[in-house]
């Protein structure tokens, strides 16, 4: 199966999920709402599971959210966090479907995922909330690790769209590409405010776009 594919999961694919593994069950549930592009399941699946191997517990801040997966994702993966917080600036109209599904099979999600359509400055965070945001397009990631440095949350991001024009790459860019750059400086930002910084990838087959940052603050 191609993980990459922005095909959206249908009932029709249900066959593919029939094993036993949360992520069988979470992937038939995704079929079932017939609203999920396959990418954004694969993406999210692996960027939740390798968060909670090093962040557990607290409020869960899903900005930019998009359909919300990633947050219902990190609250099946860790029952410490009680709730979550779902937030983009246009919710996509089948988020609501998808979120039906999840609190039908899961009834001790509902009114945990809390959906918030509003711009990310809106959103108030504390010290015990851990932000996530899986493909937070081009300066919307410099925003993130602004708005988690005010609050000293905790963050796991994974960039995308990395917007170079006038980008400031502390002279990188000589041995560095310029998206790869940028993300070095934001690592490095991090970690200059006091962070423990850990950097991973997901599957490239997924997307190209596969770093992930992790910060927590010592």
């Amino acid at each position: 199966m191609n993980r990459s594919s922005r095909n959206r999961l249908t009932p029709r694919m249900l066959d593919c999920f029939s094993g036993s593994t949360l992520f069988d069950h979470v992937a038939r549930v995704c079929c079932r709402a017939g609203c999920l592009p396959r990418k954004e399941l694969y993406e999210a699946w692996e960027v939740a599971r390798r968060v909670r191997r090093r962040m557990r517990g607290g409020r869960v801040v899903d900005l930019a959210c998009g359909h919300g997966l990633l947050a219902y994702l990190m609250l099946l993966l860790d029952a410490g966090s009680s709730q979550a917080l779902a937030v983009d600036r246009r919710l996509p109209a089948s988020a609501a479907k998808l979120a039906r599904e999840f609190d039908e099979e899961w009834p001790r999600l509902a009114e945990r995922v809390q959906f918030l359509e509003c711009d990310i400055n809106a959103v108030n965070l504390g010290a015990g909330d851990l932000v996530v945001s899986a493909h937070a397009c081009g300066n919307l990631s410099d925003l993130i690790v602004e708005r988690v440095l005010a609050a000293r949350a905790r963050l796991a991001l994974l960039p995308c769209c990395h917007d170079l024009k006038g980008a400031d790459l502390g002279g990188l860019q000589g041995w560095l590409d310029g998206p790869l750059a940028l993300d070095v400086l934001r690592a490095e930002r991090l970690r200059s405010a006091g962070y423990r910084v850990h950097t991973q990838t997901i599957p490239g087959e997924i997307t190209p776009k596969n770093r992930l940052l992790l910060a927590e603050p010592i």
